[in-house]
This record gives C-alpha cells, structure tokens and sequence, in this order.
C-alpha cells in the first residue's frame, strides 16, 4: 500500500496532498478502466507508453540515466509491444532479449541496474497486454487485478493513516505499518467477494487469489521503496501529482500483474489467461 513517506503514523496527512491524490485519481482510473475495456491497440498504447516511462524512470532512480540508454530502451519496449499487439508474440520476446542485451551493455558499470529496469517494465508490459488479450475473460480479469491493487493500496491508506502501530519493515519503508497492510488486505477480499457476488468466478478461489495479488502487491510496493533508499530517492518522479512518478503509483500492479498473469498462464495456456485467472 502507497501510504505517505512524510507525517508520522497515526497523524492525518496534509489536506492539500490528500486532495491532489484524489483529483488525480477521479482523473486516471477512469481513463485506465476505459483504454481496457477498448483492449486491442488503444490498451495496447496505453500500456507501451507507460512501460517507457517506468524504464526512463528507474534509470533516473539507480543514476544510469543517459540519451543512449533510454533511447535504446524506449525503441525496444515500443518493439515489444507493438509485436506483442499485433499477436506476434515470439517476435516481441526475441526482439526483447535481444534488445535487453544491448541495453546491458550500453549501459557498462550499471548494467544491472539497466538490466533490472528493463526487465520490471518489460514484463509489466507483456504481462498487461496478454491478459487482456484473452477474448472472453481478458476485461474480467485485467479489472479483477486493478480493482486488488486499487483496494489494497486504498484500504492501507486509511488503515495505516487511522490506526497506525507497528512498523512493517522500518528498514526499507519508515512509514508503512502492520495495520495498513492488514486493512490492504481485507480491502482487497472485498473485491473477491463482490465479483463471486456478481457471477465472476467462485467465491473462494477468487479469494485465494484476490490475496495472493494483495500480497504480491505489497511486496511489490516494498521492492519500489528498497530501491528508491538504496539510492536516496523519495520520490521516482513528480508526473502525477499526490503520488509521485508512475513507479511510485505502479509498483503494486506491475507486481500483481505479472502474478495474475502466471496464475493465469499456469492454468489455461498463453492465450487464455484471463480465464485462468478469474474462471474456476
């Protein structure tokens, strides 16, 4: 859960930036839930473009941020997912390694830090991409992964902020506590239980799942913040306002996503793992 790096726990957080944090989501998620619903290219963009920009920022947070290297990258994520788009998906992963291995190496003494960029942005790019891509689940389940990851961050929000207590792991995130990722937690079995409610699957699988993703989640977010203090960085940007840079906001999901689309894969096959996710 993305609760505030500033104000102790149990304080209220700043009105303005609490607003902020509103306004831009009222603004986002309606655009994000309209694109999947489109699918096909329009999904397909949306999730390229954001995949460039999580790669330009992690080479800004790890300080290996040059003309080349981001260049090279963008040409290389634009490949993939143009490929990955248009269904050929053995192009896009040749075209990736490939792509990845020039990346490394013109990257030099941070090449594993490049390499580390690459792949997190990669993978969240074909990971999105293919469960929507599912014909007859693909909404379903890319919703069912959104809505995990919007409730785990939100009911840690509140719960952190409201409750506070014991520090999750003060080493890597100061301010995250244990109440925060509880009420994450129990968030996110809502949204389970509300589509089991609705005819989306079964009740109790989809709570397995929905609380394997808010956990993946919320690993997700705590790798974010031990590479941002590895480096010294509060913040992976100042693109969306209240929330900092799309690796700040993005971190739960490119880890939710890319374990929804295992599950997924795991079970109905490449082409069909939306329905491996949502269908039991």
């Amino acid at each position: 859960m993305n609760e505030p790096d500033a104000a102790p726990a149990g304080s209220q957080p700043a009105p303005s930036n609490l607003v902020l944090r509103v306004l831009a989501g009222v603004v986002l998620a309606p655009l994000a839930i309209a694109l999947a619903y489109a699918g096909g290219w329009l999904w397909a963009l949306l999730v390229t473009l954001v995949s460039i920009g999580l790669f330009a920022e992690w080479l800004m947070v790890v300080g290996a941020s040059s003309v080349a290297l981001t260049g090279a990258g963008t040409i290389v994520i634009a490949i993939v997912g143009f490929c990955t788009a248009f269904g050929a998906l053995k192009t896009a992963v040749i075209s990736g390694f490939i792509g990845g291995a020039i990346v490394t190496l013109i990257a030099r003494r941070k090449f594993f830090w490049a390499a580390t960029g690459f792949a997190y942005a990669s993978a969240a790019l074909l990971a999105s991409i293919l469960l929507r891509q599912d014909l007859v689940n693909g909404f379903a389940a890319l919703m069912f992964v959104l809505l995990v990851v919007w409730a785990t961050d939100i009911g840690g929000y509140f719960a952190g902020r409201s409750i506070g207590g014991p520090k999750l792991w003060p080493r890597v995130s100061p301010k995250k506590t244990w109440s925060g990722a509880l009420g994450g937690f129990a968030a996110s079995l809502a949204v389970a239980a509300g589509f089991a409610a609705c005819g989306i699957g079964k009740a109790v699988p989809l709570l397995l799942v929905s609380a394997v993703l808010s956990v993946v989640s919320q690993f997700g977010d705590l790798f974010e913040s031990a590479v941002k203090r590895r480096f010294g960085v509060k913040d992976s940007s100042h693109l969306i306002p209240g929330h900092g840079g799309l690796m700040d906001r993005l971190d739960g999901f490119v880890a939710a996503i890319l374990a929804a689309w295992i599950i997924g894969f795991l079970r109905h096959g490449v082409h069909s793992a939306g329905s491996g996710l949502v269908v039991w």
